[in-house]
């Protein structure tokens, strides 16, 4: 890993990423002490991923205004709002390319962080396992749509379509992870086949043997 990525990396791609999330959804700048409550986090930890992302570019550091006698508080924004790729596009080819350039296995690291973003959304639907699995990639912009013969979900569209121009093995194994983690133990065994077409990837819905 080069010594300007591992400066621009600095700590596992989840935690950057729920910093960077708090600071998207956030109408006006917040402090460290904010995003260390929202994410029930150590106030030096939230400092930490703060400076990694302000050091990336894709988040912006100012002084609050001084209403009264001592320092003021810096105050965090995300570069660009969500709606935009911008931001996200950036994060996601810095870790990507931090991952590439380690020597590791890369792909079997991105799924692996896959399973843990899969986890972020609690544990899966036991009821509706795929209903709600098409409802989360709709909600990540992937427009999904659920095909009953043979059950599979055919993703229309890529949020990350950028980076995955740059890093394919590394994106989709992420994507890979996340959709595995979601179907865990509900007796479905998903399967992500990638560009199936040149604007369509696959996934097609096994039975756990």
């Amino acid at each position: 890993m080069s010594e300007q990525i591992q400066d621009r990396l600095g700590a596992p791609p989840r935690g950057r990423t729920r910093v960077l999330d708090v600071l998207l959804s956030s109408a006006d700048p917040v402090d460290a002490a904010s995003v260390a409550e929202r994410l029930h986090l150590h106030v030096t930890t939230a400092r930490f991923h703060l400076e990694r992302l302000t050091a990336a570019g894709v988040v912006v550091r100012s002084a609050e205004n001084p209403v009264r006698r001592g320092r003021p508080r810096v105050l965090y924004s995300a570069a660009t709002r969500r709606g935009d790729d911008g931001v996200h596009a950036e994060l996601v080819n810095v870790l990507a390319l931090a991952l590439t350039t380690s020597g590791a296995d890369a792909a079997s690291t991105a799924r692996r962080a896959g399973h843990g973003w899969g986890g972020t959304y609690g544990e899966p639907d036991a009821v509706e396992p795929v209903g709600n699995l098409v409802a989360m990639l709709d909600g990540m912009g992937f427009s999904p749509e659920h095909e009953t013969s043979p059950a599979a979900i055919l993703l229309r569209s890529c949020p990350f379509r950028h980076a995955v121009r740059q890093h394919p093995d590394i994106i989709c194994s992420v994507h890979r992870g996340l959709i595995e983690q979601r179907l865990a133990g509900t007796g479905i065994r998903p399967r992500l086949e990638p560009f199936v077409e040149t604007d369509l990837c696959l996934i097609a819905l096994e039975d756990t043997p």
